[in-house]
């Protein structure tokens, strides 16, 4: 038995034969009401002299770091979050060894009585302080708080605790949650424990809604929807609560972060490997609850690749041009975020015969239709016609169907050729189910009659595809929006923070129905664009107009933005002057065909 399986550097599994005898997380011991419930509170640390706390405070000043400043903030913030019980037992967590023993000195010269343990400290002493923090007869002799580094972070049973202090960066999920399971455990007089995570710049800051959502798909918009809906979403009585400069704070850290950094994905793969006795499957990421495996496929171009290269008992071989393939699968044709070329490739390889019927297959099992836009451009993505150049001559070896005089589809001569290797054919099919399930998870439930899901997220290329446009068209030829002739569409793109030394444009949200956006410039009431947006001429009125917004660009992994659905323009366009370029813009309101969720609404329009 062990809490903590994962923490180690070697198959600790492989004791037991890889069998799991039961396994229970966080969130279903929560549930089940296995632990003591919990009360989080991320509270913004204390800027001293206008510095910041990071990573490397203690290294830089670290006087800050025990500072009276910083000691009596502690203590007044421990004071009003309070604890269960009638009088506090709180285990402190610090960075270093010398911090721990200057703020215990700080802390027992105003009056409470604390102690440091570190793993200089022998078995009796540290059996003795444990006493006397736990100890509710010799009044004379207790402990109000023990401050420690790390030797508490498992192991350790102390189940009086009612009060965790964190003043100290997450270094891990795991250790994060280890920290907060010393308060854990269940205690007769005690109701409840008290968590105070003083939150500073940290990089690893990303960790902690990782930590208490226990998804460790390291999937961004996870970790921001935790941030948002933490407390709507914790199991039981527990809460989770953080204050506004910690939001931002951890907001940014999740802008930053690398989370498809190579050590974190070869360690999430060795522990999936160790838990399992195998090479993990595609599919294990996910049933396994590990790393989101997409980031091994951005990463190293394809499982495979991130196999052959890492892997030692690895031993399948493909050719330059089935890896070629494999990697146009992983990093594309699985994240189309559409059903219909997957479904598609998937009965042409099962059934391998032509396919006429396919338009009722789609709308009967997966309730999406297929007009002739789509279904074109279906055939463009599958012939390899819709990327940029440089992109198709990547892939050229990706031309995978054909469509036949009759009607019906069936599977180009090279890509069938290339699937009589079985493993090569494996590899394909496990890919296909992949993205299919992929797709029903993230994108089944489509916006009326587009290929979009409202919220889900989408790249300029995303929105080029799905709008069924011949091309992939450049990010700076698309602008703020541009406008196709061929299927009337218009996606409106949005950053709503603008960086400092950007162009003002004013895009806001007058409310969740209800936004202003700018034209770009020069433009003016009379222009193309104003027709196109007012939908002026006769054949501009079936024009549809669609909403595409992200928070800002400091996302330094993801491009993308999330869909809002149908806008429409509605009264006339407003001339203005944009003093800043000295040339003309308009103004143009938008309604909203459905008011933007509060969640997603509040993360987009905070500071």
């Amino acid at each position: 038995m062990t809490a903590s399986p994962d923490t180690n550097q070697y198959d600790i599994y492989s004791i037991f034969n890889h069998h799991i005898a039961y396994e229970i997380r966080l969130q279903q011991a929560l549930e089940e009401d296995l632990l003591c419930p919990f009360h989080y509170f991320g509270i913004t640390d204390l800027e001293i002299n206008g510095e910041v706390f990071d990573d490397n405070a203690g290294v830089k000043n670290f006087s800050n770091l025990i500072s009276d400043a910083r000691v009596d903030y502690v203590i007044e913030k421990a004071n009003y979050y309070g604890f269960s019980g009638d009088r506090v037992k709180g285990l402190i967590f610090c960075s270093r060894k010398d911090e721990a023993k200057e703020l215990s000195k700080k802390f027992n010269e105003r009056g409470l009585r604390t102690e440091v343990l570190t793993g200089e400290d022998n078995q009796e002493r540290r059996e003795n302080v444990i006493a006397r923090l736990t100890d509710d007869e010799k009044i004379d002799n207790q402990l109000d708080y023990i401050f420690t580094v790390d030797i508490f972070n498992e192991g350790v049973d102390i189940p009086e605790i009612n009060q965790v202090i964190m003043l100290r960066p997450t270094q891990s999920p795991v250790v994060f949650v280890q920290q907060l399971g010393r308060g854990l455990r269940k205690c007769e007089r005690k109701e409840y424990v008290v968590v105070l995570d003083f939150i500073g710049n940290y990089m690893n800051n990303f960790m902690i809604p990782i930590a208490l959502s226990g998804d460790r798909s390291y999937n961004k918009d996870a970790m921001r929807r935790y941030i948002r809906e933490g407390a709507r979403v914790i199991p039981g009585s527990s809460t989770i609560h953080f204050d506004e400069i910690s939001k931002k704070r951890i907001y940014a850290s999740i802008d930053a972060a690398r989370t498809n950094d190579m050590r974190l994905l070869k360690e999430s793969y060795k522990t999936l490997k160790y838990k399992l006795g195998r090479i993990p499957t595609i599919q294990d990421f996910k049933k396994f609850g590990s790393v989101d495996v997409t980031k091994i496929f951005e990463k190293c171009g394809s499982y495979h690749n991130f196999l052959k290269k890492y892997e030692k008992e690895y031993h399948v071989h493909l050719t330059k041009q089935q890896e070629n393939i494999i990697e146009y699968f992983s990093k594309k044709l699985i994240a189309y975020k559409r059903i219909h070329e997957m479904e598609l490739l998937r009965i042409l390889i099962d059934q391998k015969d032509r396919i006429l019927y396919y338009q009722r297959l789609l709308q009967e099992k997966y309730h999406v239709g297929m007009n002739e836009q789509v279904e074109e451009s279906v055939l463009r993505n599958l012939k390899n016609e819709f990327p940029k150049e440089e992109e198709r001559r990547k892939y050229s070896n990706c031309v995978l169907i054909e469509k036949n005089d009759d009607g019906s589809y069936s599977l180009s001569s090279k890509f069938q050729e290339e699937l009589s290797d079985n493993n090569f054919k494996e590899m394909i099919l496990e890919l296909l189910n992949f993205g299919i399930d992929q797709w029903k998870e993230k994108y089944g439930q489509t916006y009326r009659d587009t290929n979009f899901t409202l919220y889900q997220k989408y790249t300029y290329e995303d929105v080029c595809r799905l709008l069924n446009w011949k091309k992939n068209l450049n990010a700076q030829n698309i602008g703020g929006y541009y406008y196709d002739s061929d299927t009337k569409t218009l996606p409106v793109f949005i950053n709503y923070h603008k960086a400092e030394d950007a162009i003002a444009y004013e895009d806001r949200f007058v409310s969740e129905g209800h936004l202003i956006a700018l034209s770009k410039h020069p433009r003016k009431v009379t222009s193309s664009d104003a027709v196109h947006i007012y939908k002026q001429s006769e054949e501009d009125k079936n024009n549809r107009i669609f909403l595409f917004i992200r928070k800002n660009k400091d996302d330094n992994e993801a491009k993308e933005f999330y869909f809002l659905g149908e806008i429409f323009a509605e009264g006339s366009p407003r001339q203005i002057y944009m003093e800043k370029t000295k040339d003309n813009a308009f103004e143009i309101d938008y309604r909203l065909d459905v008011p933007v969720r509060s969640d997603i609404y509040d993360y987009i329009v905070s500071d």
